[in-house]
């Protein structure tokens, strides 16, 4: 008769192993999906049809929030690189959020900013506002000083403020290409009265070229720990985010660069303050909202307009992110826990939410027990050695295969990336982000839970170099440090 340990091994190895084949099986399934959908997104797509909605009546003026909290390094670039965007009617929103550090000196001195009195429309609760200031140089430059509450608080603040009937949140630590928000806003001028929220992709900027808010010339980053995340970002992006939302259940807007019908935010009660997943906690309750209204609604994925950003180049910053972004994602589920499994909310409740509980939420965990429990079963003899190899074709040599598919996509379908060298370190850095890179990832999440159970719900101090190092010249990469 077999141990109670044995027993315990043999169970943990198949739990894991067919969590791993039934997550590649839905990843190829959306990898099908994705590759007709940017085919279809690729023949559509044309510069001239940007050219074409800056002159319809039916695009909407927008208002670009920007939160900012102690963003010195990269606030200035980061609203230049706003303030040029192609856009036919739109704003910019700042709001310092009890900046301690020269976030609102730079601001004033790099934009000339006077005291208002601008009203606030919007009725959001959110922290003290000190005052409100204006641009002498660009009339549609706003910034809001207030008292610190936090992210959420400050896009409350930012939606108070706003005049336009769509807004835009990005981050300070991101930089916008000259027609992304055309691009973004291009689902709702063709169906003005279904999409309601879009989202476009996101792409790192370290290693490139930046002047005067652009990116003037794409390259990976010299650092590695920033170069594995620019695979993840595709595979997460160019598949995950494609196929859900053309399965009409995206439930991530990223929080780098989104837009909103202004109306919806507010009928729902704006951002929660209450979780560090305030962007991902936003789309579910607006899916929830609509959904139980009956109304018909999209909530679309973009894949070509571009917004760029700082990726963390040491492993200390980027488990405070991921664990960040876990926390966030562990509090939204926990929030809307009786969405999953109820036929009410469509694909939303019977695909969706239980996906994202069972291999988005738990699955970090099932993998990390399977990374330890799988070789030890093999190595005392519980497990044989065809079950080792089937765990490593399923956790690691499918795994290489959707990374390495996720960059053809990229690269048939974009080509940001011109050098010959930069792609073909892309797909080297396609296997190496499934040997070593995903464990990590996935230990890093799993330590969300831990800060769960603490009750920490605190942001961490996220170090940057800032968007600014990289005018005119490539940010100089900091070498991965340990924890």
């Amino acid at each position: 008769m077999r141990s109670v340990a044995e027993q315990l091994l043999t169970g943990l190895g198949w739990l894991t192993l067919t969590y791993f084949t039934v997550l590649n099986v839905i990843y190829v399934a959306f990898l099908a999906i994705a590759g007709r959908s940017l085919v279809q997104h690729q023949r559509s797509r044309s510069y001239a049809a940007t050219d074409e909605m800056l002159a319809s009546p039916l695009i909407p003026p927008v208002s670009v929030l920007l939160p900012a909290h102690d963003e010195q390094e990269g606030i200035v670039p980061a609203v230049r690189s706003l303030l040029a965007l192609r856009y036919p009617t739109f704003e910019v929103v700042v709001v310092s959020d009890g900046s301690t550090d020269a976030t609102f000196a730079r601001l004033t001195e790099a934009f000339d900013l006077v005291p208002v009195r601008k009203a606030m429309r919007g009725a959001l609760p959110c922290a003290a506002v000190r005052g409100t200031y204006v641009s002498r140089r660009h009339p549609d430059l706003w910034v809001v000083d207030k008292d610190n509450g936090g992210k959420a608080d400050a896009l409350n603040c930012g939606l108070n403020a706003a005049r336009h009937p769509y807004v835009c949140a990005v981050d300070a630590d991101t930089i916008l290409e000259e027609d992304a928000l055309l691009r973004v806003a291009k689902p709702v001028v063709d169906d003005p009265g279904l999409v309601v929220a879009t989202g476009g992709i996101v792409r790192i900027a370290n290693g490139c070229t930046i002047d005067h808010g652009r990116v003037v010339d794409v390259r990976l980053p010299r650092n590695p720990l920033a170069a594995l995340q620019v695979v993840e970002y595709f595979r997460a992006f160019l598949v995950g985010r494609v196929g859900w939302s053309r399965l009409g259940s995206l439930l991530i807007i990223s929080g780098a660069f989104g837009l909103f019908r202004r109306d919806l935010v507010e009928a729902v009660g704006g951002y929660a303050v209450d979780t560090v997943g305030e962007d991902v906690e936003l789309v579910v309750r607006l899916h929830r909202y609509l959904r139980e209204r009956g109304e018909d609604y999209r909530i679309e994925f973009v894949p070509d307009p571009v917004c760029w950003t700082e990726a963390p180049e040491t492993l200390r910053v980027l488990s405070r992110q991921r664990r960040r972004w876990q926390r966030g994602l562990i509090e939204t589920l926990w929030r809307h826990r009786d969405v999953s499994g109820r036929p009410r909310y469509g694909v939303l409740g019977l695909l969706a939410c239980p996906y994202f509980l069972l291999f988005e939420l738990l699955g970090p965990v099932i993998e990390v027990l399977g990374y330890f429990a799988v070789p030890l079963g093999w190595s005392l003899g519980t497990l044989s050695g065809s079950f080792l190899v089937a765990f490593l074709t399923m956790a690691v040599v499918l795994g290489v295969f959707l990374s390495i598919s996720a960059l053809a996509l990229e690269e048939l379908s974009f080509r940001r990336h011109p050098r010959g060298t930069d792609v073909l370190r892309l797909f080297v850095l396609a296997v190496l982000e499934n040997v070593g890179y995903r464990q990590l990832i996935s230990l890093m999440r799993v330590m969300a839970f831990v800060d769960v159970a603490r009750r920490r719900s605190d942001w961490g101090v996220m170090h940057r170099r800032g968007l600014g190092d990289l005018a005119a010249r490539p940010l100089p990469d900091a070498p991965a440090s340990h924890p």
